[in-house]
């Protein structure tokens, strides 16, 4: 591979050395911590605000409950997860808080110009730059605060982080809801520029977050390893390996790169790409929707290419990843409980003010701040009883990951089949405490199945996840049922949300057995995590 074998780059940061590291977490490591958090929080406002401003888009833009499943979800997804590849990457290999900086400051860019879209491709094209931009924010993150805190805290750690995701989820309910309700007070046949209400939310929200990454900027570097007392390598040259890795995620660059490792790897690559086509044109033309099976079949190719290619340049990453069925259970297990929360986090406020007629500003305070609540003191008491767990069982962090399944049933079932909205709100709130339960656990997981040098393409893995199987299908599968289900009326198609929300019950099955599988190979997986790294080639 091509690295070096010394940190001294490194050194000249703040921070602990492998030679002689600080295994305990400072008042630093939690002031970058909180920094972390705020980003987070920024993060998931500009990712969700868009749940809260559906119901004015649909109708401005004249869409139905798929289409907006689709700009929800894949049209986000895809790219936030592609990019997350190389871009993981990167943060493995060069500074990761410039890294985070650039992509704070592109994603609030993209965010504001989301702003003055006019129609559905335009607004498509901004929330993929805001994927864009995302991407950078967890691999950074989660390698940071993995280089901040030892192991034992680690969970905990990641958990605290993971709360901006449902605070920053709550806060875009509140502030949409509030600017679109002011903006159309004020200027009900169009404000400045013809921006409608939903329109500037979005500038409202995406410009801050252009600050806030001067901010971000001000962090220390920490010596990567160092709380792990192992001697990380460094890159020699980070942006060649990026745009090497960039373009095995890129058409026609990915045929090129499989052309590379010979004719065997090229018509393993073509008949790949020719079967997810072929799924994809069936897809498209059993739904009837482009846009979601071009993306998730455009995504997926490049998930196989840059596997396979990975597998080629770094045989031990792809080892201890894409070659540890522990890390593919716990993956794709948690990827189900995402699924479900990013469905119910991108369509409760739409299901509250149409189907049980809820004004806007009351849904959206109530329904926001009972997501951020719900979301930190799940993620909170996750991460404690996950690493409390961990301390008397090898696998113990896998069993809050199926609480996370199997506890939000019970209340999705009563919360969305209720006319009382009391009822409706209360059992909200506990679907998302307890399905929010298991991110921590998950997350601390898969980095605790790696070495430190593999951690940020491990969380772009992860993220996979969460993003491709969760956060691609969660809102899309809702919407589409909701418009298989649905009526016409007045030769417009009106779905049938609570048929669509209650669908999501049927992926708890799948999602224990992935996890219970996780719950067997993790110790195993995690006591040998060097020795197969060795087997595989890496220099330890």
């Amino acid at each position: 591979m091509d690295v070096s074998e010394t940190v001294e780059s490194a050194k000249e940061n703040a921070g602990p050395t492998p030679e002689t590291p600080a295994r305990e977490a400072t008042g630093y490591s939690w002031y970058v911590l909180t920094v972390l958090v705020v980003v987070y929080i920024l993060n998931f406002i500009d990712r969700q605000i868009v749940s809260i401003l559906a119901v004015d888009i649909k109708a401005d833009l004249g869409l139905t409950d798929s289409d907006m499943g689709f700009l929800g979800g894949a049209a986000f997804a895809v790219f936030y997860a592609l990019f997350g590849i190389p871009l993981g990457r990167l943060a493995d290999n060069w500074n990761r808080v410039r890294l985070l900086s650039i992509g704070l400051a592109l994603w609030s860019l993209m965010t504001a110009l989301s702003g003055f879209a006019r129609n559905q491709i335009e607004l498509t094209l901004a929330r993929m730059g805001v994927g864009i931009g995302e991407a950078t924010a967890s691999p950074t993150a989660y390698s940071l605060i993995s280089d901040y805190f030892p192991k034992r805290q680690r969970a905990t750690a990641l958990a605290i982080y993971s709360s901006g995701l449902y605070i920053g989820g709550g806060v875009s309910l509140f502030i949409g809801a509030l600017i679109v309700q002011a903006w159309n007070n004020a200027y009900p046949n169009g404000g400045p520029l013809n921006l409608v209400g939903w329109q500037a939310a979005f500038l409202a929200v995406g410009i801050p977050g252009i600050l806030v990454a001067l901010w971000v900027s001000s962090l220390r570097e920490p010596v990567r390893g160092a709380m792990d007392g192992l001697a990380a390598t460094s890159h020699e040259s980070p942006f060649r390996a990026f745009f090497s890795d960039l373009s095995m995620i890129v058409p026609p660059f990915t045929l090129y790169g499989a052309w590379q490792r010979g004719p065997v790897a090229l018509a393993i690559n073509l008949l790949t790409a020719s079967a997810i086509a072929a799924f994809a044109a069936w897809m498209i033309d059993l739904t009837g929707n482009l846009p979601q099976w071009s993306a998730v079949g455009f995504g997926y190719y490049a998930v196989f290419s840059w596997a396979s290619t990975l597998r080629a340049k770094d045989p031990a990453t792809f080892r201890l990843i894409w070659g540890t069925p522990a890390f593919i259970c716990t993956t794709l297990g948690y990827g189900l409980v995402s699924l479900a929360a990013y469905a119910l986090s991108f369509w409760s406020a739409p299901y509250a003010e149409i189907v049980l007629k809820l004004p806007k500003q009351e849904l959206a305070f109530i329904l926001g701040a009972n997501g951020a609540l719900a979301g930190f003191l799940g993620v909170i008491i996750g991460g404690r009883v996950a690493d409390g767990l961990r301390a008397k069982y090898p696998a113990g962090r896998i069993l809050v990951i199926i609480l996370g399944v199997v506890g939000p049933i019970v209340p999705i079932w009563i919360g969305y089949t209720t006319e009382d909205s009391t009822l409706f709100y209360a059992m909200n709130f506990l679907a998302g405490m307890l399905g929010a339960t298991a991110l921590g656990a998950a997350a601390a997981t898969t980095q605790d199945l790696v070495l430190p040098r593999m951690r940020g393409t491990a969380t772009a893995a992860f993220f996979l996840g969460t993003t491709l199987v969760g956060l691609s299908f969660g809102p899309y599968m809702v919407g589409q049922i909701s418009d298989l289900a649905g009526t016409m009326i007045d030769g417009k198609l009106v779905g049938n949300l609570r048929i669509g929300i209650l669908s999501l019950i049927a992926v708890a099955p799948i999602a224990l057995a992935l996890l219970v599988s996780a719950y067997r190979l993790v110790p195993k997986a995690e006591a040998s995590i060097v020795e197969r790294a060795r087997d595989a080639g890496e220099l330890i």
